[in-house]
């Protein structure tokens, strides 16, 4: 005489099955779809400094300095007349750091310095403010980073990352603006520039640029 084993299932196995297919319905709504470059800012350790560059500086932020830029004459002059007005008016101002300006001047160059900064005479820019423009291969601060008000700590997970965002997008315009310019050779030609600067010392602009074009 042989033995039946039953396949039907028993209630229990049934009630079991149904939980687990509830739990995993609830899993599937409360998962946030992210796309890549979300997925890569918020996921602990992957954040990619030079990744964030690459994205942000051709598509938003050089654009975004040019469309802000006005003629250096104009904020020099705002300055000199009253600094904390010319801040709110032209410039962007992160916690207590001085303002940074966007501007765009057109002058005649001079010989590059042991910095790599090129100075400018700009016709109307008082002339004891000297205007100078970094062109490599070491580009200073991060005006770029926070020209616009759109790159702000608080979206970043620590003072690291948002220290090497604004070395990344240096890295940036000297790939995309520099790479293309021979300093060594602009003495005398006229050339114009769109860029920011952080008022550091009133008597000296140093110009980050996003855009150099050189006229003979």
């Amino acid at each position: 005489m042989s033995t039946r084993t039953s396949t039907a299932l028993r209630p229990g196995r049934l009630i079991g099955l149904g939980a687990i297919l509830v739990l995993l319905v609830l899993m599937f709504f409360s998962t946030k779809i992210l796309t890549g470059s979300q997925a890569t800012e918020t996921a602990p350790g992957t954040f990619s400094p030079q990744a964030f560059a690459e994205e942000k500086y051709e598509s938003e932020i050089a654009p975004d300095i040019e469309k802000r830029a006005t003629d250096i004459v104009t904020v020099s002059q705002a300055i000199r007349s009253d600094p904390a007005a010319a801040a709110k008016q032209y410039g962007v101002v992160s916690g207590t750091s001085p303002a940074v300006y966007s501007v765009k001047l057109t002058g005649v160059a001079g010989a590059p310095d042991a910095n790599g900064q090129v100075s400018v005479k700009v016709d109307g820019v008082p002339g004891d403010i000297k205007v100078l423009v970094q062109m490599g291969p070491a580009v200073n601060g991060t005006a770029i980073r926070d020209a616009t008000g759109k790159v702000d700590y608080a979206q970043f997970k620590n003072q690291i990352d948002y220290q090497n965002v604004g070395a990344e997008l240096n890295n940036q315009l000297k790939k995309l603006v520099l790479a293309s310019v021979d300093k060594q050779t602009l003495e005398g030609k006229t050339v114009a520039v769109v860029g920011a600067f952080q008022l550091i010392n009133p008597a000296a602009y140093i110009i980050t640029p996003v855009k150099v074009d050189v006229t003979k």
